[in-house]
Formats: structure tokens, sequence, C-alpha cells
């Protein structure tokens, strides 16, 4: 009894500490303080939680000012070029902490009085178009299931287009037509600048022309100018971008100046069925669509990982899941490890220690893309900033060294994108793979700080489906009468996984099934009968049934065993049903008459049934030899059937494609 209450004691204050209201659900407290002309602003968060193991936790942060401007800083300061009510937002992000983001809190500003002289936008940089282009996406955060996300999207009249006033259309594309389910749900949209909300449809239904100018001597005495139309290749561009997306957002901008750049902000959810991506790479891509048919659009892409957890040393593997039919030794893979300095100070040296799968030939790794941008080390004078690459038997590395990369806890760093970097390098295959997972990871040192070690970058291969063509000859085991003949051939078709490596599902039906049997009945002797008046001796009376058998039979579950790639088992069940049976029952008496002649009468009566008439279960096992993931096998089929007396061996001929 005593343990028995003990235990009961450890229950309840089990359950009384799972019922600590989590301290996830604090919201951010935003503070505001004024100084000069301009407000300070900061934000009080809940205490991270270390986790075991991982480099100190700390925040992230984003703010939007509720005017279209927007800062990463911790403490931004920041100034209202007009009067009004502002929403004040923060985004917090814990990085190597075990909770979830502060929950965001809005906050109402009221500005009664604008600064005397304007000044720059808190957030706003040169730096921001890194591409270099009219458009440009950031988020505050990488995707992780069942958060939220803001979307950054930034588009500008550029200065070198010496446009006054520029309107056009903005298209941002999100869910991946290749995911089978949604990754993002648009919470809200916040815009600044009196962008109009459209359609893709409408958008799309807009195709503009470019006019051909060509030369027509046909007319009176000389030239005429004709004028041709032809759609534009960007309306190609747009539709073939769209064509990979689920979703869309679109909006109609007007009037924007030479130089001026302007800022949207899209609130994001994130679904919970993203977990079953984790470590996979999404993409966001945004259209700029000016109204004037001279300029060309511009399209940027967004690449995401998502993350089971906010830590800012990732590694990931674009495009890692893979159609094996066309996957093979020269097959290149493309890998991206990002870092992030997140100590008091910079960092001079960072070297990338990177463990690869064992199908993977380091040999053939080429750097494909750095940040810093550095040039090889065997090219570099003394002391110059340089990429070295080092190769193993079954890992590389890479060694940044003599560059400078600011640490998030340094005093005067604002820009958090100075902070990271990364390497993007391409790998190719030793030979075609096994179809299975395949992972790699990395380790990254800073200086001579201990490693911190990535996610594994997981890649997979689609099922794919791979029909095949099955002939089937069977014969029956247990005859309880005398068979004269037996033909059972039967012509169906299978689908499974394409090249399966060990264990798949198979599901098969024959669309058609021949089965022919003859047998004897009996025979009777002896006896007199009367044919016309005239009396005659039987000497026998033989009694036949031929059936013919039309059905169809189908195999709902079948799990089958590659043990290599030559031989494979097999194990299910089978259903089968009559379409048609025809039964004819055939008579022959041999009679003799009174003059001693033999005469032989044949009787014969015929029956058929159509529909499905008659239903089957069995059971079966086969074995399988030959190319079994893909090509031509040979198998051999045992089946009992289950509702009646009736056991079968088939061999048949298999040919996956």
């Amino acid at each position: 009894m005593r343990v028995l209450a003990s235990a009961f004691v450890f229950i309840l204050s089990f359950a009384a500490q799972a019922q600590v209201v989590p301290v996830d659900t604090i919201p951010a407290v935003i503070e505001v303080n004024q100084d000069s002309a301009q407000l300070k602003f900061s934000a009080s968060l809940r205490e991270l939680r270390q986790i075991a193991g991982a480099p100190v936790p700390f925040y992230t942060y984003f703010w939007e000012f509720g005017d279209g401007s927007f800062s990463f800083e911790k403490d931004p300061l920041h100034s209202y070029r007009d009067t009004g009510t502002f929403d004040i937002r923060v985004y917090a992000t814990n990085n190597y902490d075990d909770g979830k983001p502060p929950p965001t809190k809005p906050k109402k500003i009221n500005i009664t009085k604008a600064p005397p002289t304007p000044i720059r936008h808190a957030g706003i940089s040169p730096t921001f178009f890194k591409s270099d282009g009219s458009i440009e996406l950031k988020t505050n955060r990488m995707p992780k299931p069942a958060e939220d996300m803001v979307l950054l999207i930034g588009y500008r009249n550029k200065a070198e287009w010496n446009i006054p006033n520029l309107s056009g259309k903005l298209a941002i594309l999100y869910n991946e037509r290749q995911f089978k389910q949604d990754n993002f749900l648009l919470k809200e949209t916040r815009n600044h600048h009196k962008e109009q909300k459209s359609s893709l449809n409408t958008l799309m239904a807009y195709v503009p022309f470019q006019k051909i100018f060509e030369e027509d001597w046909k007319q009176k005495g000389g030239p005429a100018i004709i004028e041709k139309v032809k759609p534009n290749e960007n309306s190609r561009v747009l539709k073939d971008k769209a064509e990979l997306f689920r979703n869309s957002e679109v909006w109609k901008f007007e009037n924007i100046k030479q130089g001026e750049e302007r800022f949207m902000f899209i609130s994001l959810n994130t679904t919970p069925e993203m977990l079953q991506d984790t470590n996979a790479v999404v993409t966001i891509s945004a259209v700029f669509i000016p109204d004037d048919p001279l300029l060309e659009h511009e399209v940027v892409d967004l690449q995401l990982q998502i993350v089971a957890s906010h830590d800012p040393n990732k590694m990931m593997l674009k495009n890692r899941r893979m159609n094996y039919r066309f996957t093979g030794k020269k097959q290149e893979l493309t890998y991206k490890v990002r870092f992030q300095n997140t100590g008091e100070g910079p960092a001079k040296k960072v070297a990338i220690g990177i463990r690869a799968a064992g199908s993977l030939d380091v040999s053939s790794v080429q750097i494909s893309d750095s940040q810093p941008k550095c040039i090889p080390c065997n090219l570099a004078y003394s002391n110059q900033s340089c990429l070295e690459r080092f190769v193993f038997k079954d890992s590389v590395g890479f060694v940044f060294k003599n560059i400078y990369l600011p640490g998030v806890k340094q005093k005067g760093v604002s820009d958090m994108d100075s902070t990271m970097g990364y390497i993007e390098y391409a790998v190719n295959f030793k030979k075609k793979p096994k179809k299975v997972p395949f992972d790699s990871q990395a380790a990254i040192v800073f200086d001579k700080n201990e490693p911190i070690y990535t996610n594994r970058s997981v890649g997979r291969f689609k099922p794919g489906f791979s029909p095949g063509i099955i002939a089937v000859y069977g014969t029956r085991v247990n005859n309880t009468a005398l068979t004269m003949g037996n033909k059972n051939f039967s012509l169906g078709l299978s689908i499974a996984p394409f090249s399966p490596y060990r264990k798949y599902l198979q599901w098969e039906l024959y669309v058609s099934t021949f089965n022919e049997s003859e047998t004897f009945l009996g025979r009777r002797t002896g006896g007199d009968t009367i044919i016309n008046r005239i009396g005659y001796k039987v000497a026998y009376r033989d009694q036949f049934r031929k059936s013919k058998v039309i059905s169809i039979d189908v195999v709902p579950a079948q799990l089958r065993y590659n043990l290599n790639s030559f031989i494979g088992f097999g194990a299910g069940a089978i259903v089968s049903s009559n379409l048609k049976t025809t039964n004819e029952k055939t008579k022959n008496t041999s009679l003799e008459n009174p003059n001693g002649q033999r005469i032989i009468l044949n009787e014969t009566q015929k029956e058929e049934n159509q529909g499905f008439n008659q239903w089957q279960s069995s059971l079966f096992a086969d074995i399988q030899l030959g190319m079994v993931r893909v090509g031509p096998s040979l198998g051999i089929r045992y089946l009992y059937a289950l509702n009646i007396n009736d056991r079968r061996f088939s061999t048949y001929l298999a040919w996956k494609f």
C-alpha cells in the first residue's frame, strides 16, 4: 500500500508540474522613449532557456514602425515624417532556445508632431536590394512548422531608369506544387503606399505586346511602316513561373518616384504539416511588372529552409527529393552551409568540416558560391582573404582565412546580414546510388572556439511509379475428379514504386482471365432403351462437363521484399469474381441395335451466367527471380483459396518499367 501511495503522490506532483502555464505565451512588451526628435524602441522579453550542449542562446529582432519602415536592430531609433497613429510590432526570434518565439502584440503610438527636418528611416539601407534589382524579398526568420513569419517585400524605381513616376504590379507566388501540402497560409498584409489588391488571373489576362516595324515595299512609290504585334517575352516568363505555385498575391502600385523605395509586410502562418519536410528548401517568388512595356519583368526567388529550431548555423540540400528514375552517377547535388558569428567580437577564420554521405564522391566537390566572397588560397598573396578546400576519404572541409566576420553581440553592429556567411558547393554520386535516404552533417569552428554542429541534411528519393505487365499460367493441385484438360491463363497489370530497394507494396489487376477445363464425371454401363419403337442395348453412358470462365482478379494488398537486385519474395491476398461462366454438359451414349450395329448418341446442355456471380478470396506467397526492381523476371506463386477447396501453383512472367 505504501508503494501505491508513493506512486499516486508522484503522479499527482507530475500532473501539477505539467499544468504550469509556459512562459512561451508571454508576449513581447514594447517600450518607447523620446530622444530629441527621434524615438528609441526596446522590448522586454521572456528569459531564454539554454539547450544542453548548444551555444549561448540569444534573440534576433525585426521591427515594424507602422509607416512602411523597419529595422533589424535590437534597440532601434526612428523618426516619423508625418503625424498620426501607428502600430508598432516587434518579432523576436529565439536562437538556441528550447521554447517558442514570444508572441507579437502590436502597440499603438500617437505622433502629434513631425520632426522639423526629415531623418532617414531605420532599416532602409542601400544594401537591402542585394541583387541590385527593382524588387527584393527577405524574412525575419526561417520557417518553422506551426509558427508565424514575416515576409518583407521591397520594390523601387531605380534611378538609372530615369522615369519620374513609375506604376505597375507586384506578384508574390508561394506554396510550390512540388509539395503535397501547403507550407504557408496568408494571415495579413500591411501596405503603406495605397497598393491596390488584384488577382493573378487579371494580370495574366493582360498580355503586353511589343511593336515590330517592317518596311513594306509594295506600297505606292516607297516604304510604308506597318505595325505588327507579338506576345511579349515577359508574359511567358510570368506564366511559366506561376505554373510552379498554387497560391499568389497581386498588388497594383502607382506613381513611385525616381529612386524611391517602398516596402510591404506579409504575415504568414507556417503550417504544422511542414514538419515532415524539415530541412527541405521552399521557394517564394516575386515578380516586378512595370506598366512601361519597354521595361523587362524582374523575378526574384527567396529560398528558405524549413527548420525544426531557430539555429543560425544550418546545412541544407537543394532539391532534396529526387526522381530516382533519372538519378545517376552524373547527378549533381547542391549543398549550402549557412553560418553566423554569434560572439561578441569578429571572427578572422571560419572552418567548416562536412561528413559526406557514403554514396557521394567527395573528389568531385566544386565550390559554386560563398559569402564572404574569397579567392582560392593558392591564388592569394600573403595574409589575403581566401578560401581553401580540403578533400578526405569521406569528408570535405572549407576554411575561410583572414576574413572579418562581425559578431552578433559586437558593439556597433546593426546589420545582422554582415554577421552571416555561407559556403555552397556541388557534388556528384560515386555511382548510381541505392534507393535509400542519405545524409550529411557539418561542424563549424569560429577561430579557436568549440565546434558547432549543424542539422543532418537528408536527401531522399521520390517513390515514383513503376507500371508492369504480368502473364500467368496456372494449374490445380487438388483435382476432385478426373480432369481431361485444364487451361488457366491470365494477363494483368501491376503498379509498384519505381525500383524499390527492400520492402514495398504492390497492386495488381488481371483485367481478363481465361479459364477452361473439361472434367469426366463418370460412366454407367448396361441397360436397355427404346428409340422409335426399336429396342437397343446400352453399352455405356459417359458424362463430361466443360467449363469456360472469364473473370477479373484484384490484388488489393501485397507486401514484397527484394533480397537483392535479383531475388524477391511476396505475400498477399487476391479477390476474384466471375464475369461470365459457361457450363456445357455432354452425355455420350453407346447403343447396339438388334442387328448388332453400334450407334453413338450425343446430348448437350449449355448454361451461361453473366455478372459478378461468384466471389473467391485467396492467400498467396511467391518467389521471383530476375531483374526484380526494374525489368523482366520469372516467378512461382502458390495460391490457397479461403472459401472453396482449391489450391493452385502458377508461374508468371513479369516486366516492370
